[in-house]
């Protein structure tokens, strides 16, 4: 099994946003959506950040591992290309399909809980993990839905990828909160059955409610709630590294100092 680089603290990399990430202090490692890097050469801000030993990491949005149709060999060829530009210790995408019968989603969508679903996800990381370079970690996502023939829990469901394919995992526990609000499903049992042994890092973000449904948005300030899975989740593994995601809605450079204060402290609290 290969080890995951200890990462620390760190951020998502936006181009809105690429001055205040070089600014602010203490970020130990920052993640880039992989569509969004293309070419010959790397943004300036990045190449700083690299210059200065901070790891990069691209994460993926279009491979649709769990779609019912083969992974397209050009996105995982740009993704691995990506990852070796950076120097990336490994890359991510999630659990989701996001294309079906020559349809863009448009959307990380959910992956049906069942055998058949799992025996075709596991085909295509495998296929993904073949032309990488580097390991994969796989996230899980936030949903509106729930399919209806679940055969597993969610933590089930990636406990026996993880055990196929020997992928690692990207928990993002701000999905675990809206899908408790949304789905009522169990933060708890999610983080007691998972084979946190195979933790990559973790994603942290912020949302609000609409019309009576949480949405993800990584627009406004993590809540509570999350930090508080969070904590939940540090109590069981050192996490490798915790990261802040935000999209849209850039608030000013001390806001998010002091969100990323705020994980640290939840990381850092003795236990």
């Amino acid at each position: 099994m290969s080890t995951i680089p200890r990462l620390g603290v760190g951020i998502g990399w936006r181009p809105e946003i690429d001055l205040t990430v070089e600014r602010l202090p203490q970020v130990d490692f920052v993640e880039v959506v992989a569509e969004n890097l293309s070419g010959p050469t790397l943004p300036e801000s990045l190449e700083i950040l690299r210059a200065r030993g901070i790891p990069v990491l691209p994460h993926a949005v279009t491979l649709s591992l769990g779609g019912a149709d083969p992974v397209v060999p050009d996105r995982v060829r740009h993704l691995a290309e990506v990852a070796e530009r950076l120097g990336a210790p490994l890359v991510s995408d999630h659990v989701a399909f996001v294309r079906a019968g020559g349809l863009e989603a448009g959307h990380l969508m959910p992956v049906p809980r069942t055998r058949d679903a799992l025996n075709v996800l596991c085909a295509n990381v495998k296929a993904a993990q073949q032309d990488l370079p580097v390991p994969l970690a796989l996230e899980n996502v936030a949903a509106l839905i729930s399919w209806p023939d679940n055969e597993f829990t969610e933590a089930q469901f990636l406990t026996e990828l993880a055990d196929r394919t020997g992928c690692h995992l990207l928990v993002d526990v701000a999905n675990l909160h809206a899908n408790n609000l949304n789905l009522g499903t169990d933060p708890e049992e999610f983080l007691t059955t998972l084979p946190l042994e195979r933790l990559a890092y973790v994603h942290v973000a912020g949302g609000n409610t609409e019309h009576g449904l949480y949405h993800d948005t990584h627009a406004h300030a993590v809540p509570q709630e999350v930090l508080d899975l969070l904590a939940d989740l540090c109590a069981r593994v050192t996490p490798p590294g915790v990261l802040l995601e935000r999209d849209d809605a850039y608030p000013p450079d001390a806001e998010l100092a002091a969100e990323l204060s705020a994980i640290r402290a939840v990381v850092e609290t003795p236990r």
